[in-house]
């Protein structure tokens, strides 16, 4: 049987940062989720204008966006998740559900594909399936 090496402290706080991420997510506690994205950071949506989604760079347009989405999903809960990390790259993998502003249920997998420096988020690249009806 082959044994799994164990984290390394950058991993473990790489880790950490992604389950504070997480909490910011679950309480909607925009500060807290900020804090986890330095100050250059890079959020790729994964809808937009252009082939990956929207590019948000820095706190004052990822904040917006934050605000933006729950805003729009105000009953918003990523289920299901999956982390793991491997030095500075991390991916995470959700179940998101949610019924927008407008009355439309959102039940759509997806996934982040993290870049973390000094134990913060300096990309965060959102992928979610494309539910279509028959």
């Amino acid at each position: 049987m082959t044994r799994q090496p164990e984290p390394d402290s950058l991993e473990l706080r790489n880790m950490q940062t992604m389950e504070t991420l997480a909490k910011g997510f679950a309480t909607r506690n925009v500060e807290l989720i900020l804090s986890m994205f330095a100050d250059d950071a890079v959020f790729e949506t994964a809808s937009g204008p252009d082939p990956w989604g929207q590019r948000l760079v820095g706190h004052q347009q990822i904040r917006q966006a934050v605000e933006r989405m729950f805003a729009w999903m105000p009953d918003m809960q990523l289920i299901d998740s999956r982390r793991t990390v491997s030095g500075d790259t991390g991916t995470a993998d959700w179940t998101c559900i949610a019924t927008t502003v407008k009355g439309q249920k959102i039940h759509a997998r997806g996934c982040d594909l993290f870049q973390f420096r000094d134990g913060l988020v300096v990309r965060k690249d959102t992928y979610t399936k494309v539910v279509t009806r028959a």
